[in-house]
C-alpha cells in the first residue's frame, strides 16, 4: 500500500514537473527545493491543484548560510527563504525552500497574496535578515525599531549591535548613538589557564579561587 509520502511525492513531480530542483524526505517530511524564478508559480499550484491543494501557510522564515557548519559554503546564494505548508484536505505538510539569487540584496517574489498569513511573516524575515520580498506592499520593519541599522540575525551582524538609543536629557529627547558597550573574555573560569587575568590558579576540579 502506498504511504502518504510517496502519494505526495508523486503527486509533486506530476504537477510541477521540471520546475522541482531537489525533492526529498527527511523525518517524515518532504521538501521542496524550487528556484527563484519559478517560486511564486509553484507556490499558486501548490495552493490550487485539486491534488495538493495547500490552502494553509504555517510558517515561513529566513535562514543565513553563511558559516554553515563552521565552513564557508560554495553553493550558490547565502539567504534561503523556507516554508511550511499544510493541506488540511489531503492531511499533509510539505516544506519549500527558495534561496535567494543575489547575496548583496537577497530577493524573492511575495507570497502575501498567495497565503495572507506570509504578510508578518515576509515582514519578519525582512527585518532579521534583510530580505527583500517583492510585491509586498507593506515591507517595513516589524520586531526592531524603525530606526534600527543592520538586520540581527545574519551571522556577521556584531553580538553587541551597532547602535543604541537612550534618553538625552539636555535635547529632552530619545536619541540614537554608537554602542557603547566594550567587548570582553567570556571564557568560563572553569577553564581558563592559570593565571589569567591575575586571577591566581584555578581549581580545575571546581571554581576558581
Amino acid at each position: 500500500m502506498t504511504s502518504k509520502l510517496e502519494q505526495l511525492d508523486t503527486a509533486l513531480r506530476a504537477a510541477l514537473g521540471e520546475r522541482i530542483v531537489a525533492l526529498q524526505a527527511s523525518v517524515g517530511e518532504l521538501t521542496l527545493d524550487v528556484a527563484p524564478a519559478h517560486y511564486r508559480d509553484v507556490c499558486l499550484v501548490l495552493r490550487d491543484a485539486a491534488e495538493l491543494h495547500f490552502e494553509q501557510l504555517i510558517d515561513l522564515c529566513g535562514v543565513d548560510y553563511a558559516q554553515y557548519g563552521n565552513t564557508p559554503r560554495d553553493e550558490e546564494g547565502r539567504f534561503m527563504v523556507v516554508l511550511h505548508l499544510l493541506s488540511l484536505q489531503h492531511n499533509w505538510r510539505l516544506r519549500v525552500r527558495v534561496r535567494c539569487p543575489e547575496d548583496d540584496l537577497p530577493l524573492v517574489a511575495s507570497v502575501n497574496d498567495i497565503w495572507n498569513a506570509a504578510n508578518w511573516f515576509e515582514r519578519e524575515a525582512f527585518d532579521l535578515y534583510g530580505i527583500i520580498f517583492e510585491g509586498h506592499t507593506d515591507l517595513r520593519r516589524i520586531l526592531t525599531d524603525y530606526g534600527f541599522i543592520g538586520h540581527p540575525f545574519r551571522k556577521d551582524f556584531p553580538l553587541s549591535g551597532t547602535v543604541e538609543m537612550r534618553y538625552d536629557p539636555d535635547s529632552k529627547r530619545v536619541i540614537y548613538q554608537p554602542v557603547t558597550i566594550e567587548p570582553r573574555e567570556v571564557t568560563p573560569r572553569i577553564i581558563r589557564e592559570s593565571g589569567y587575568g591575575g586571577l591566581g590558579v584555578v581549581n580545575r576540579g571546581g571554581l576558581g579561587r
